[in-house]
C-alpha cells in the first residue's frame, strides 16, 4: 500500500472478530513456520485473561500489525527460557496480574518475524553480529528493526527458542524496555519522593555579636523554608563569616582558625533543627581544623539525626594564600529520603570530572553553597553549575551570601544570585533555570523538582548525554 492511500490508522484492542485476519497475518508473516497462527480457542483465551495487553494497528479497516503480551512474574524463569515454557505450553497460564514483567509473545507487521532474514546470514554471522549490522542500519530486520527504535535493547541470545523457526535459524533475541516508572516491592516502610521541594536561603551578611544571635538567624530560615513543607534547605559557603568580626585583631590565617572553633556547636545545632524543622540541612561550608590542617567543610544534616561530611576538595588561589587552606580528598553521594545528592562547595563546581563522577553514582540532585565577592567571580560559578545539570542529567540548586562585611577581612564585599538549574529539554524550563532569586538581596527562594522527568529524560531525550558517552575512546574514574 503507498502512503498516499492510507485514510485513516487505528490502534485497537484485538476481539474475537479479529481473528479471521490475524490468522492470515500470521501465516503471511511466518511462511516456514508449522502451524503458525494461534487458533481461535487460544486467542479467545488470551483475550479473557488479559485484554488490555492485547493490541491490532488497521489501515483503512483492515489489521496491519498486531502485539500480544502477558504478564509474567519473571523470577520464574531464567534467562534462557523457551517460547513453549514461558507461554505455558501455550496456554497463557504463566500470566499474573501480579507480575513484573508485561512479556511479548508476539509483535508483527505484515508480513512480519523474529528476526526472519537471519537465515541469509548465519553462515557469516552469528546473531550478535548480525544484531550490531542491524543496530547499524548494515541488515535490514523488520522486527529488530522495530524494537531497537522503540528502545528496546537485546537482553540474551537463544538458541532453539521457537520450534521449526527455520528464517531465524532457530534463534532468537530476548529484548527489553526497560519501565524506568517500575519499582521492586521492598519490606522497607518508605515513600518514595518524585516531587521534591528545595528552599535556598540567600543569605545577608551582617555583624552578629555572638553565635547564639546568629544561630537565631538561621533557624528564622530554617523555619521559614520548613514552613513551605521544604524538603532540604540550602545554606551558602561561610555563612558564619560574621562571627570573625570579633577577631579582627588577629592576623587573617589565625582568625578564620578560631572561627572554626565553632564548627562543632554548628552542626550539633543544625542537626537539631533538622528534626525539630522535619527538613534536611546541608550546612553550607564552614572552616574546620584537622590535625593541625585547615580545610572548607559542610555537613549535611537529614532530618533522621543522622549527619554527613563533605569537603571542598580544590581551594581557590586566594584561600590557599590567604588563609593556609588544603583541600580535601573525600568526594562521594549521599542517600537521603529524597534520593541520591551530591554537594561540591563552590570552585569544586568548576571541574566538570566532580559532577560526573557523582552523577554516575546515580545523583539526581547537586547542590552548591558559594561565596563570591565580584560578579565576575558568581558568573563562573552559576554558568559552570548551569552546564553541570545539562551534562549529568540532574538538578543543580546553588545558593549564595550578599552584602558585605567591613570588619572582616577578606569578606569585603559579596555578590550571589541563588538559582535552581534543569537539564534543557522539553520537559524542563527552555532557558533550563527553574527558580531564581532576586540578586544582592536577602531572601529564600523555593523551587519543585521533579525527579522522575530525569529518568524520562535519560531514557527519551531529544539527547542524551549520560547513554550516549563513548566509553569506547575515553573513561572517567575515581581513584
Amino acid at each position: 500500500m503507498k502512503v498516499e492511500e492510507i485514510e485513516n490508522i487505528e490502534l485497537e484492542y484485538l476481539s474475537l472478530k479479529d481473528y479471521k485476519e490475524l490468522k492470515e497475518a500470521m501465516v503471511t508473516s511466518y511462511l516456514n513456520v508449522h502451524n503458525a497462527a494461534w487458533t481461535e480457542k487460544e486467542i479467545d483465551r488470551l483475550i479473557k485473561k488479559f485484554p488490555e495487553g492485547q493490541v491490532v494497528i488497521k489501515i483503512n479497516g483492515k489489521l496491519a500489525g498486531c502485539a500480544l503480551s502477558i504478564i509474567v512474574d519473571y523470577a520464574k524463569f531464567e534467562n534462557r527460557h523457551t517460547y513453549r515454557k514461558i507461554t505455558g505450553n501455550y496456554t497463557f497460564n504463566t500470566h499474573t496480574d501480579e507480575g513484573n514483567v508485561l512479556y511479548g509473545i508476539d509483535v508483527f507487521i505484515v508480513p512480519g518475524g523474529r528476526m526472519p532474514n537471519y537465515h541469509k546470514y548465519a553462515k557469516e554471522l552469528t546473531p550478535k553480529q548480525y544484531i550490531e549490522k542491524v543496530r547499524h542500519k548494515e541488515i535490514e530486520d523488520p522486527v529488530l528493526n522495530f524494537q531497537i527504535s522503540n528502545d528496546f535493547h537485546p537482553s540474551k541470545v537463544m538458541k532453539g527458542y521457537l520450534e521449526g523457526d527455520k528464517d531465524s535459524n532457530d534463534f532468537a533475541i530476548l529484548m527489553e524496555w526497560d519501565n524506568i516508572y517500575y519499582q521492586k516491592p521492598t519490606d522497607e516502610i518508605t515513600t518514595a519522593k518524585t516531587i521534591v521541594r528545595l528552599g535556598l536561603i540567600q543569605w545577608q551578611m551582617r555583624p552578629y555579636k555572638d553565635i547564639d544571635e546568629l544561630l537565631q538567624q538561621a533557624e528564622y530560615f530554617i523555619d521559614s523554608v520548613s514552613g513551605y513543607r521544604s524538603d532540604f534547605a540550602l545554606f551558602p559557603e561561610f555563612f558564619n563569616a560574621p562571627l570573625m568580626a570579633g577577631n579582627n585583631h588577629m592576623s587573617t590565617p589565625d582568625a578564620i582558625r578560631e572561627l572554626a572553633k565553632h564548627t562543632e556547636v554548628l552542626v550539633q545545632k543544625f542537626s537539631e533543627f533538622s528534626i525539630t524543622y522535619n527538613i534536611n540541612i546541608i550546612a553550607g561550608s564552614m572552616p574546620e581544623v584537622i590535625d593541625g590542617k585547615l580545610y572548607n567543610v559542610g555537613y549535611l544534616c537529614r532530618r533522621d539525626g543522622s549527619t554527613e561530611r563533605y569537603e571542598k576538595l580544590h581551594v581557590t588561589p586566594d584561600e590557599a594564600k590567604v588563609w593556609g587552606m588544603q583541600g580535601g580528598t573525600k568526594l562521594q553521594a549521599f542517600d537521603t529520603d529524597c534520593g541520591k545528592i551530591g554537594v561540591l562547595i563552590c570552585y569544586d563546581v568548576e571541574f566538570p570530572e566532580l559532577p560526573r563522577l557523582l552523577a554516575e553514582e546515580g545523583v539526581d540532585i547537586l547542590f552548591v553553597p558559594f561565596l563570591t565577592d565580584t560578579q565576575n567571580g558568581y558568573s563562573r560559578v552559576r554558568n559552570c553549575a548551569q552546564a553541570r545539570a545539562i551534562e549529568n542529567e540532574c538538578y543543580v540548586a546553588i545558593a549564595g551570601s550578599v552584602g558585605n562585611l567591613p570588619n572582616v577581612q577578606n569578606m569585603d564585599i559579596q555578590f550571589a544570585q541563588s538559582m535552581v538549574f534543569t537539564p534543557c529539554d522539553f520537559s524542563f524550563p527552555t532557558n533550563g533555570i527553574k527558580a531564581e532569586a532576586t540578586p544582592n538581596t536577602e531572601m529564600i527562594l523555593i523551587a519543585n523538582v521533579d525527579i522522575s522527568l530525569l529518568r524520562e529524560l535519560n531514557q527519551f531525550g531529544a539527547v542524551r548525554n549520560l547513554r550516549d558517552r563513548r566509553k569506547d575512546i575515553f573513561e572517567l574514574r575515581k581513584k
